[in-house]
């Protein structure tokens, strides 16, 4: 389908509500419903726990394929290829050093930390824990191909997705040098399974109105509404980071080494950011951020390579969110995460984040991978649901400016007859 217009959605999805108003519809009735049944609702909190274990199952083979079908759908030129990896990577850095920051000074973690059950045995594991970067990188390394999937060890699943993607790309070259063609069924398999997968998350994610009206109903019969505190400093937090990012580091890419007036950016940005409060998509945005881009004086090329190729990279919307979101996450159980432990979950958070870049609800799917591998504690992921709808925008809106401010900076003479368009990698519906 041409990139001039949105695709529709499917007729079920068009009848049934926006996932974002069933949540906050299982919020206010979990709401109601907590108080009424007290202790006795914790059996609810179950459907929670078992939405996040989906989407752990489900989240790491897709992140696999995800990542091999990347490799092989995508060419780009060399030097253009670079600068786009150098330019993200600063960007997603500075969005993590802005994540960890204001989680480290204002602690919103601490505000539902007394609200939440701690593990005292969680707190002693990582209490005087050092770091040893050497070995701990060196555990990362695949041994075998079934324990990284089993434990959900996304650093490890990603090495191996590069090792046989490139090396499927080099089987594709010696098969196109001996004039055979069969590597195509190789391509349409991985294809398939990756959508296959994307399809069975989008069904899981289905479920999340009812995973949120089940723990709102545990945490507010067991806790009254005290632990509205804590999310409303989660999402107040969130939202200042992603302000900040879209306010300093965008408009500084754009004075700074652009030289563009950002009273002309940020009118021709108007019609993608709302569209992507809208929809909670940078993939359905990406129609209208093109255009947005033409209007710009932007080539074709650039904006084909810094907002569709480059797509997995750059989300810095998502980042930002998994830097804040992973102190939130140890400061509510209870954990004090020293420097050397958060360096090595941010760096977490960044294979994550480019992992995932085209799963559906992709930033609380790859917190979910994060804390899992950095050992965090994941019961107070079920609720954070109640209220990632209300970031999830937030991400996406910042993804779509990443995408802009990326091919602005990209867009130079030799970029204008690149013939690096081919649109893989986008992200799927509800990326954000």
């Amino acid at each position: 389908m041409p990139l001039d217009a949105p695709a529709p959605l499917p007729r079920a999805l068009r009848c049934a509500p926006p996932l974002y108003v069933a949540i906050l519809l299982a919020m206010l009735l979990g709401l109601v419903v907590g108080p009424m049944v007290g202790k006795d609702g914790a059996v609810f909190g179950e459907m929670g726990k078992l939405v996040i274990g989906l989407i752990k199952a489900v989240a790491t083979p897709l992140l696999f394929f995800a990542v091999v079908n990347a490799i092989l759908k995508t060419e780009i030129q060399a030097r253009s290829g670079v600068k786009m990896l150098v330019i993200a990577l600063v960007n997603a850095s500075i969005a993590l050093a802005i994540g960890l920051s204001l989680s480290n000074l204002l602690q919103p973690g601490l505000h539902l930390g007394a609200a939440m059950p701690t593990d005292p045995k969680a707190a002693e594991a990582y209490a005087g824990k050092s770091v040893d970067f050497l070995k701990t990188f060196i555990g990362y390394v695949p041994t075998n191909f079934v324990t990284p999937f089993a434990e959900n060890v996304i650093i490890t699943v990603v090495v191996l997705a590069l090792l046989i993607g490139f090396g499927l790309r080099a089987a594709r070259r010696e098969q196109a040098a001996a004039g055979a063609d069969g590597f195509r069924v190789i391509e349409d398999v991985v294809a398939t399974l990756l959508r296959t997968l994307e399809l069975i998350l989008g069904w899981v994610i289905k479920l999340i109105p009812f995973a949120v009206f089940g723990v709102v109903v545990k945490t507010i019969g067991e806790h009254g509404y005290a632990p509205l505190k804590g999310l409303a400093a989660y999402v107040g937090v969130g939202l200042l980071g992603l302000f900040l990012h879209a306010a300093v580091t965008y408009q500084a890419w754009l004075v700074l080494r652009v030289g563009m007036p950002l009273r002309r950016f940020w009118r021709e940005a108007r019609e993608p950011i709302v569209y992507a409060m809208g929809t909670n998509s940078s993939l359905a945005t990406l129609p209208v951020t093109l255009r947005a881009l033409d209007r710009l004086g932007v080539s074709r090329g650039a904006s084909a390579l810094g907002a569709c190729v480059g797509t997995n990279l750059n989300n810095d919307g998502i980042v930002l969110y998994e830097g804040m979101a992973v102190l939130f996450v140890a400061q509510a159980s209870g954990i004090q995460l020293d420097l050397g432990q958060q360096v090595l979950a941010a760096v977490t958070c960044m294979v994550a984040a480019m992992g995932v870049a085209g799963v559906p609800e992709a930033g609380f799917i790859s917190l979910a991978l994060v804390v899992n591998t950095v050992g965090l504690p994941i019961e107070v992921l079920p609720l954070l649901l109640t209220v990632d709808w209300v970031i999830a925008r937030a991400r996406s809106v910042v993804n779509v400016l990443s995408d802009m401010v990326l091919s602005i900076v990209l867009d130079e003479p030799a970029l204008h007859d690149d013939p690096a368009v081919d649109l893989v990698g986008q992200r799927a519906p509800g990326s954000g």
